[in-house]
């Protein structure tokens, strides 16, 4: 099984705060958008023939795969969300090299096109909360081949710093120092099958008496690998993925004040799809929620998406 970069594209615009999220839809802030991630989809497909490399994995849930050493990675996509508070969305590139076979450093950082009004969510494992910037080292600390299957373990752990960009809804004018993310994920793989467990953890420090909420992520991943899909270049070799993610976020914290009704309990499911060609991932997945409990402060989402591009050199 080769080793994984992947990374989210996730296609939808705008996002308003809570206090429009039952007003009427404004137009010039859709078509602005729309142009916005135009460009960024542009950019991205124009890049596509010059990836060298890329691996399959999931595009929600956390997976157990490293670089080869010495091998550098490149991300680039869009993750959003949708709901009540409209369309938040985010370019985010994720840059990654190898130091061993089983260990990995990245470092990412975003581009937010519209700020997320809804609870605080990594959306994609790999990368952290929307508007983060992030380095990652990530250990393969257990690996054991079997006949036509190898089973590992990876732990995840790095820094996390708020980019500059303003916030909405409860989110808006809030301070927050760094943060720390921790996590591990264990899973099977063979060449039709895959299965995945993982969680992580998020916290930030506190600034100026605020803090951001802390956020706990776990994930459950089942793929499959049709016969007819195994195919090798020049043709795209294909596979399914069947996706769980769910999220507890804390009190959000202003003026050393623990503001109630700002928690949130949701998890999510959906389908996902990848196709690898040589060295070339491109992948596209969905979810809706399934549970959602979250404080009257916030607007309800209503799915998650995204489209995904990733390569190796």
């Amino acid at each position: 099984m080769p080793e994984q970069a992947f990374v989210c594209l996730c296609a939808l615009p705008l996002v308003r705060s809570v206090e429009q999220e039952t007003n009427g839809k404004d137009e010039n802030m859709l078509h602005s958008h729309k142009g916005r991630f135009t460009v960024a989809m542009a950019a991205l497909i124009t890049a596509v023939p010059l990836l060298s490399g890329a691996d399959h994995g999931p595009v929600f849930g956390l997976a157990t795969p490293t670089n080869p050493q010495g091998g550098w990675s490149l991300d680039l996509g869009v993750n959003g969300r949708g709901g009540t508070g409209g369309v938040a969305s985010a370019l985010e590139a994720e840059l990654g090299y190898g130091v061993t076979q089983n260990i990995k450093l990245t470092v990412s950082g975003p581009l937010v096109f519209e700020p997320d009004p809804y609870p605080r969510s990594t959306v994609t494992t790999n990368t952290p909360v929307s508007g983060d910037f992030s380095g990652l080292a990530w250990w393969r600390f257990q690996k054991k081949d079997f006949e036509g299957k190898r089973f590992e373990s990876t732990a995840v752990g790095g820094i996390l710093v708020p980019g500059p960009q303003q916030e909405t809804g409860v989110y808006r004018g809030l301070n927050s120092g760094v943060g720390y993310l921790v996590g591990a994920v264990t899973g099977v793989a063979s060449r039709s099958q895959y299965v995945w467990v993982g969680s992580s953890y998020q916290r930030y420090t506190e600034s100026k008496g605020d803090r951001r909420p802390d956020l706990l992520t776990y994930t459950a991943v089942y793929g499959y690998r049709p016969q007819s899909w195994r195919t090798d270049y020049p043709r795209w070799d294909w596979r399914i993925f069947g996706e769980f993610t769910g999220e507890r976020a804390g009190t959000l914290q202003r003026q050393m004040i623990d503001l109630g009704g700002t928690q949130a309990n949701q998890m999510f499911l959906g389908p996902s799809v990848l196709g690898v060609y040589r060295a070339i991932g491109v992948e596209a997945g969905i979810q809706f929620p399934v549970y959602r409990d979250v404080g009257p402060f916030f607007p309800k989402e209503r799915y998650r998406f995204a489209v995904n591009f990733a390569y190796f050199f």
